[in-house]
């Protein structure tokens, strides 16, 4: 479900200006940007399906530099218009950055400047949003983008409040996604916002996609950090919160470790990772328990103990809240799907290891499609648009979560 914003409709309410429309939408493209994110918004506003109830768009395919572009497979593109063109758009699409360590080309980063300043819609889907950010574009704002570089974007551009859990953020006037089949989702959803479900739902069976898909990327992140961590202080705290993930211990602990006072902490760990440190440590441990219900036949009990959870109480609340489904319902649909004669190759039952460890969440006989399959095969796959938050009872301190407050629309179920 998407969450309404105090700000949305004050941008939903800016004029265009000059000779901007509405229906025009330019998308703007870059040399060594890939085919297939590329190929998402040509498609849904590049095609004529008024038969099917789909109301026209007029697409503008803008070149970010000089031509030819090139992209995946050594195809080489000629754009038909240049930056020029942007100024007749109502809605500005960048569909993906060729490299997010880059940076964009400056005259591009104008137009988008302008564009917004005067009414248009600006998104940016997947890597599109390292220009968004370039541009200066997200300052202040909620965004998205693929999981695997959400980390790099957070501490790339401290300002933006990157939340690599959902397929896609609408902040009103300002709109960005997760990776490639999240474009699709957010393209819908500008279809749905300006023309209505129905139109929507049309275009939807024709391109064979679920009008609205639930859930969010929290099933598919795995240990992601910015690649520059490496050579950061915190880089040790991280590996050892790995490593122990076993034992309970808070983010106080943590912070401790680091030698930082718990504010100084957080600061530190959001402007690194991208997320709240007690967020981050809730997800380790969640992944770590749906690693164990993959791979060994332990309790669900004895799960929550193996991944640091005070109680199996609270492994169930966060992996119903991050997954959708209970983690007994998570194993079955897991097992169900799990190609025959495959058995657990790590734990074995209670006999296994009495710690799990690092060595228990390799990715063993089973592809990691199955493992996303099975979580989307149960439970209405709820959205982790949650923002992480600490209580003490009994003088421990306890996970919790709540509803996020951040500004913008969020994608969900």
């Amino acid at each position: 479900m998407s969450h309404d914003s105090t700000a949305a409709p004050e941008a939903a309410a800016r004029k265009l200006s000059g000779r901007r429309r509405k229906e025009i939408v330019a998308v703007l493209l870059f040399s060594g940007g890939p085919i297939f994110e590329s190929s998402i918004p040509l498609s849904v506003f590049g095609i004529d399906r008024q038969d099917a109830g789909v109301p026209r768009y007029r697409l503008l395919v803008c070149g970010g530099e000089e031509g030819p572009l090139r992209t995946t497979g050594g195809l080489e593109l000629t754009a038909p218009h240049g930056l020029e063109a942007i100024s007749r758009a109502g809605t500005v699409v960048v569909p993906a950055w060729r490299s997010i360590t880059s940076p964009p080309p400056e005259e591009a980063l104008d137009a988008l400047r302008r564009a917004h300043e005067e009414g248009a819609r600006i998104v940016g889907l997947c890597t599109g949003a390292f220009v968004l950010a370039a541009a200066g574009l997200l300052d202040g704002r909620p965004a998205t983008t693929h999981w695997m570089y959400a980390p790099t974007l957070a501490k790339r551009y401290p300002s933006v409040h990157v939340d690599p859990r959902e397929l896609f953020v609408d902040d009103g006037d300002v709109l960005t996604s997760a990776g490639t089949a999240a474009g699709i989702d957010l393209c819908l959803h500008i279809v749905r916002t300006d023309h209505g479900n129905e139109a929507a739902g049309a275009l939807a069976r024709r391109l064979v996609v679920p009008p609205r898909r639930t859930g969010g990327q929290e099933r598919y992140l795995d240990r992601s950090l910015p690649e520059e961590i490496g050579a950061d202080p915190l880089a040790e705290v991280v590996a050892w919160a790995l490593e122990h993930l076993h034992e309970q211990f808070d983010v106080e602990t943590l912070a401790a470790r680091a030698y930082m006072s718990r504010r100084t902490f957080d600061r530190r760990f959001r402007s690194l990772t991208g997320s709240a440190p007690l967020q981050w440590l809730i997800t380790q441990r969640v992944l770590q328990a749906q690693r164990l219900l993959e791979t060994s036949d332990y309790s669900v009990d004895e799960v929550a103990g193996r991944c640091g959870f005070r109680s199996p109480v609270a492994l169930r609340g966060h992996f119903r809240r991050q997954l959708g489904s209970s983690p007994a319902a998570y194993r079955a649909a897991y097992r169900a799907r799990r190609p025959q004669g495959d058995k657990p190759t790590d734990a074995e039952g209670p006999t296994g290891p009495a710690v799990p460890g690092p060595a228990l969440h390799p990715e063993g006989p089973v592809p990691l499609q199955s493992r996303r399959a099975a979580a989307s095969a149960v439970g209405s796959g709820a959205s982790l648009s949650t923002a992480a938050t600490a209580s003490v009872e009994n003088g421990r301190e306890m996970y919790v979560t709540g509803r996020a407050t951040l500004p913008g629309q969020r994608s969900g179920t």
